[in-house]
């Protein structure tokens, strides 16, 4: 993992820690405050076009990082309860991915590999 990554996550801990916030920190209830903060970041977006979507007033982007922050830290502790380097995890679905969806045929298309 790297270092950046987990001054964070030690950050995050203690965050908890010092609250004793670590009663509630279970991995069933990070994944559920992960559904409710992706919800919240695609409100955000609901009823935009997708040109409007990529150029979203300042204070609207404001409010959208800061969802996608919650969704990090949501996610680095989730990792962190069940002791899943992230970095690691994200590396191997990468290569899965290149496995499954090869250049020479998902180029430019929009399906899931069961239909290349």
């Amino acid at each position: 993992m790297s270092t950046e990554l987990e001054s964070i996550k030690l950050r995050l801990r203690e965050f908890a820690k010092e609250r004793d916030w670590d009663q509630f920190h279970s991995p069933k209830n990070f994944s559920m405050a992960l559904i409710v903060e992706c919800a919240e970041l695609v409100e955000h977006f609901q009823w935009l076009t997708d040109e409007q979507s990529k150029r979203l007033p300042e204070d609207t982007l404001d409010e959208v990082s800061l969802e996608m922050a919650d969704i990090m830290i949501y996610l680095i502790r989730l990792a962190d309860k069940l002791d899943v380097d992230l970095l690691e995890a994200v590396d191997r679905k990468i290569e899965l991915n290149a496995e499954k969806y090869p250049v020479e045929k998902s180029k430019g298309l929009a399906v899931k590999y069961n239909k290349l």
